[in-house]
């Protein structure tokens, strides 16, 4: 009885073990089918993030890219629009700038006039005292000339204007003088035709000109005239516009502009001019001492000594000691055969004294390294380094005979930057 029962429990025990394995296998079946269809049905896993079709998807790229396409052009538009207008605003700015100085420029003269001419003021303390420099400028008086009053109405600044005369015989250069002062854009020039071919020259360059009403005693000189005979006529001509109460810088044509000039003048005198001097001490003034020695113990006499202004490159405005310059000068070379820049030195310099009324007229000598000569570029800045790269205002080829070319040169050096352009050429003439 033992051993039955013992053999029927062995029994259970391994029915029971051999359908947990049937049950095991069969999950196990049914498993790796399910992975089979699921493996099927999605390739790409269950949780991948569905993607759009690639049709909707070039779509979609496409119209992106035209629009950055469109923005980026419409930001290139806006930037140009805001550099331009930057660009006028920096215009506006710096003519905005320029008036003020000149604002602060006439008021400090203004107020020497007051102190000079009003009511009587008892002197300052020690080093406080200052004399008037700068004489007040005439009334206006437009019936002199109203057609020359209403061309400087439209191309004067500030009541000044560059003026040059020319006739035929400086064509050439003319033309490099009025390219240059369009190169600097200034805009208050004015030439003052000698003879119908320049007029029709500078019309059709677009260069403002005015032709003088016939005068047969300037006409004839000033169409046949050399470029003596054309430099005296200029302190005649020059009296309407100081009449007009316009300032003039007078320029010869053998000049190259590189800067605007009125950028650089003082405005305190009623001249001021360039000089021949060559260093600081020829053109600002130096004590000279003349040694005779026959004097004995008075050998030593000291001279003052300043070398001349030159009468093809100056300043000169609207003022009563002015204007009495101009009628002197011409007065004298329409009497003398004499040559202008020496009668106007002479006129600005003499004192007065026993028979004589020297001109009361005030003068500042202008820097002689922005108001160039030839005898300073070719003698001493083009063989230093450091001088060689300063900018000046102006070149005036004064010094040399050989112009044209020269002028060309200093375009060439100043202007397109050729550093060897000025070597060819003698300090002097040959």
């Amino acid at each position: 009885m033992m051993g039955g029962r013992r053999e029927g429990a062995l029994m259970r025990n391994s029915n029971a073990q051999s359908l947990r394995k049937s049950r095991i296998a069969i999950a196990i079946a049914v498993g790796i089918f399910l992975g089979a269809v699921f493996a099927f049905l999605y390739p790409h896993g269950i949780f991948v993030p569905s993607r759009p079709p690639l049709r909707n998807s070039i779509s979609q790229v496409v119209p992106t890219s035209c629009e950055s396409s469109e923005r980026l052009n419409m930001l290139k538009a806006e930037f140009a629009a805001v550099s331009e207008k930057n660009a006028e605003l920096q215009k506006q700015v710096n003519e905005l700038t320029e008036r003020i100085r000149l604002a602060e420029q006439a008021k400090d003269q203004a107020q020497k006039q007051v102190l000079a001419l009003g009511v009587q003021h008892k002197a300052g303390p020690f080093g406080t005292v200052k004399g008037l420099r700068t004489n007040p400028a005439v009334v206006p008086d437009e019936s002199v000339n109203p057609r020359l009053a209403k061309l400087l109405d439209k191309i004067a600044v500030q009541k000044e204007v560059i003026v040059a005369l020319a006739n035929s015989n400086v064509k050439e250069m003319l033309q490099v003088w009025f390219t240059s002062i369009k190169k600097v854009g200034i805009p208050n020039y004015v030439v003052v035709a000698l003879d119908d071919a320049i007029a029709e020259f500078c019309e059709s360059n677009d260069v403002p000109v005015y032709k003088r009403d016939p005068d047969e005693g300037i006409d004839s000189v000033g169409k046949h005239g050399g470029n003596h005979a054309v430099s005296g006529l200029k302190f005649r001509i020059l009296r309407e516009f100081l009449q007009l109460g316009y300032s003039v810088l007078l320029s010869d044509v053998d000049i190259v502009y590189l800067q605007n000039p009125f950028h650089h003048l003082y405005r305190d005198s009623d001249v001021e001019s360039m000089s021949d001097g060559h260093n600081n001490m020829t053109a600002y003034g130096y004590n000279d001492v003349f040694d005779e020695p026959s004097m004995g113990w008075a050998r030593y006499a000291h001279t003052m000594r300043i070398w001349v202004y030159n009468s093809g490159f100056f300043f000169i405005r609207p003022t009563i000691p002015a204007i009495e310059l101009l009628d002197r000068v011409a007065t004298r070379l329409s009497r003398e055969n004499a040559w202008d820049q020496a009668v106007f030195n002479e006129e600005l310099a003499f004192p007065s004294h026993p028979g004589y009324d020297g001109l009361h007229a005030s003068r500042r000598t202008m820097d002689i390294y922005l108001f160039m000569n030839s005898k300073v570029l070719f003698k001493t800045v083009r063989k230093n380094d450091n001088l060689s790269k300063l900018k000046p205002v102006i070149v005036h080829i004064n010094y040399h005979p050989d112009k044209l070319p020269r002028m060309k040169a200093v375009v060439e050096f100043y202007v397109n930057g050729k550093k060897d352009a000025l070597k060819g050429f003698p300090d002097g003439s040959e």
